[in-house]
């Protein structure tokens, strides 16, 4: 005869005691995260307005044309934006892992979110700060040959998403290889042997 083997029992559905998966505390952080990344995107705002390079234009009493056709400020300004948001979602992904090592769902959708948020502040707060976007005034106000600076602007709307993207994967990959270890589930000695009457002691080798 062989030894009778019991199938190891399923794991219980909902185990007493077991905490969900996101409480109202995890909720609360996620919002307070997003809160406080969306309003730095102010910092971002000031920073493009005191470091993009500018364009400027110039006017002939008619029409107003690029000063220097072949400079690359234009350009320059969306890489400024793109980086500035790069280093400021990495600080903000490594802020909101210091405070809250452990991680969770609602604590990257809040980051995530907050941080587009952020970067969406940031680009109408330097549009807000910079040059004003009434070019003809401007160019009135300057005369003509004169040179004169042009509104901040992006090309690529794209650099938009630089600061959600840092900041996401910053956290997550801080969270995996610093964060908490979930300990690993123990069996119950049942669920892993079979109880000791189930084995049989009197089995009888087979007659030739």
């Amino acid at each position: 005869m062989t030894e009778a083997v019991t199938p190891l029992p399923p794991p219980p559905a909902d185990l007493p005691g077991q905490e969900p998966a996101v409480t109202p505390a995890d909720i609360r952080d996620g919002a307070a995260v997003a809160l406080v990344v969306g309003v730095a995107g102010v910092l971002l705002g000031l920073l493009w307005v005191w470091l993009a390079p500018r364009v400027q234009y110039v006017s002939n009493g008619r029409a107003v044309f690029l000063k220097n056709t072949e400079g690359e400020a234009r350009i320059g300004s969306d890489g400024t934006f793109f980086l500035l948001s790069l280093g400021l979602g990495v600080l903000s992904g490594l802020a909101v892992f210091l405070w809250r090592r452990r991680g969770g769902v609602a604590l990257v959708a809040g980051l995530t979110l907050g941080a587009c948020f952020a970067a969406l502040v940031g680009w109408r707060t330097g549009l807000w700060l910079g040059p004003g976007t009434d070019v003809r005034a401007a160019a009135e106000k300057a005369g003509e040959g004169v040179p004169f600076d042009a509104p901040l602007q992006l090309l690529a709307y794209g650099v938009l998403l630089g600061w959600p993207m840092a900041a996401t994967l910053t956290h997550l990959g801080l969270t995996a290889v610093f964060g908490p270890r979930d300990p690993a589930p123990a069996l119950p000695w049942e669920a892993a042997y079979p109880p000791p009457h189930l084995h049989t002691t009197d089995a009888k080798p087979p007659q030739a």
